[in-house]
Formats: structure tokens, C-alpha cells, sequence
């Protein structure tokens, strides 16, 4: 399968879930035991999906968000209870997507920008509280984007950088402030890309890689 998602569990495992397989979506999800290198199957998630995401929440459950079936992006939310190895619906969100980025919080919610409805990019955000298991609309970014990056910086605030808008790369980067669910535009990066990697470092900064601009690049940035 490719597209899927992959989750570290607070038990060491690896929890891997949806994806694509050829034309076929699986709802198959599989547990790898780093200490005997082993995958064994675990509870089928409720809905199949790829393009979706997965957090580990401070409950030790997985949030499972969105995604893209059968031609159509998704509303649907699920949890994983890793005691139990079953799946629990929980609230939808109020816009369906994929090509999104879920992020957990300080607070404990979750975070979910941008991403792509069919052929529309998204500059909406949303939060999910695991307390009451449901959504809530929060600021919208300044510039629509899906397949961008998402880094939880030691202030608190949220960078979100480049993505794409439909086809054309974008090199803006933002800001959120969880306190006062606000956006405010900060630099740009050097390159206009998509499909990057974005890794917090050590010292507070994070390292942009790769990515994609008509062509594969090699450059790497600092924030």
C-alpha cells in the first residue's frame, strides 16, 4: 500500500492505517513489534481512506482524520483504542479534505490546516477536542494550501509553510497562535515547493528538505 499513515504508539509499536493498494482500498491496519520486527494485523478502521492523517493523542487513542475514497475527499473521524485494538467513531469535521496536515497541540487538541477538496485547495482550519470528540472551525490561514508542512515550534505557535495552490507551489509560510487562534504571515521560504519535509531541531529551529517545484529539488532551508 502507498498513501497511508503510520503512528508511534506510546507502547513502541508502529500503528499503520488506510492507503492505497493498486485501485483497491484496504481498511486492513497492522501493528509492527519493533522488538521481534513483525507485523500482525489489528481492528479494520470503520471507513477506508488514504491521503488521511493520524496523532497519537494524550489519551494514548489515534485520531484519524479525513482522507480520500472512492473518489471523494471525507468528512469521517476515527479512534483507535490501542488496549483494546478497536475503532470508535468520533465527531465528523465540518469540512471534508484530504492532502491536509493534523497537528497536536500543547493543549492536548488537534490542529487540521489546509489540504484539498477534489480540485479546491483549502485556507480553512479546524480543532478537534478529544475531550468532547468534536470539531470546531478556528482561523483560517492567510493563503489556501495542501500537501504543505506543519512544525509545533517551542513558543507554542504553529509554522506552516509552502504547499501548493490547485498546480502552483507556494513559498509563504505562517503562523499560528493557539491562545488567540490567529494567523500572521511570516517569511517566506527561498523556494516555492510542495511535498517537502519540515524536521524541528534541537534548537528551536526547523529544517526544511527536498520538495517538489516541476522538478525534485535537493535544497534545504532554515527557520
Amino acid at each position: 500500500r502507498h498513501w497511508h499513515a503510520t503512528s508511534l504508539l506510546t507502547n513502541g509499536k508502529v500503528l499503520m492505517t488506510g492507503g492505497l493498494s493498486g485501485s483497491f482500498y484496504p481498511n486492513s491496519t497492522e501493528l509492527y513489534d519493533p522488538l521481534i520486527g513483525t507485523w500482525t494485523t489489528t481492528g479494520s478502521i470503520i471507513n477506508t481512506r488514504y491521503l488521511h492523517t493520524a496523532n497519537v493523542l494524550t489519551n494514548e487513542k489515534v485520531l484519524v482524520t479525513r482522507g480520500y475514497s472512492n473518489g471523494s475527499s471525507l468528512y469521517s473521524a476515527e479512534l483507535y483504542d490501542p488496549l483494546t485494538e478497536t475503532w470508535t467513531a468520533t465527531g465528523s469535521m465540518n469540512i471534508a479534505r484530504h492532502w491536509h496536515i493534523a497537528s497536536l497541540l500543547t493543549n492536548g487538541k488537534v490542529l487540521v490546516t489546509g489540504g484539498s477538496n477534489t480540485s479546491t485547495s483549502l485556507n480553512s482550519a479546524e480543532l478537534y477536542d478529544p475531550l468532547l470528540g468534536t470539531w470546531t472551525t478556528t482561523g483560517s490561514m492567510n493563503t489556501e494550501r495542501a500537501y504543505h508542512t506543519v512544525s509545533l515550534l517551542t513558543n507554542g505557535k504553529v509554522l506552516v509553510a509552502g504547499g501548493r495552490i490547485s498546480f502552483s507551489s507556494q513559498a509563504s509560510a505562517e503562523l499560528y497562535k493557539p491562545v488567540t487562534e490567529t494567523w500572521t504571515i511570516t517569511g517566506s521560504m527561498n523556494t516555492a515547493q510542495f511535498g517537502h519535509t519540515a524536521s524541528s531541531l534541537t534548537d528551536g529551529r526547523v529544517l526544511v528538505a527536498g520538495g517538489w517545484n516541476l522538478h525534485a529539488w535537493n535544497t534545504t532551508e532554515l527557520y
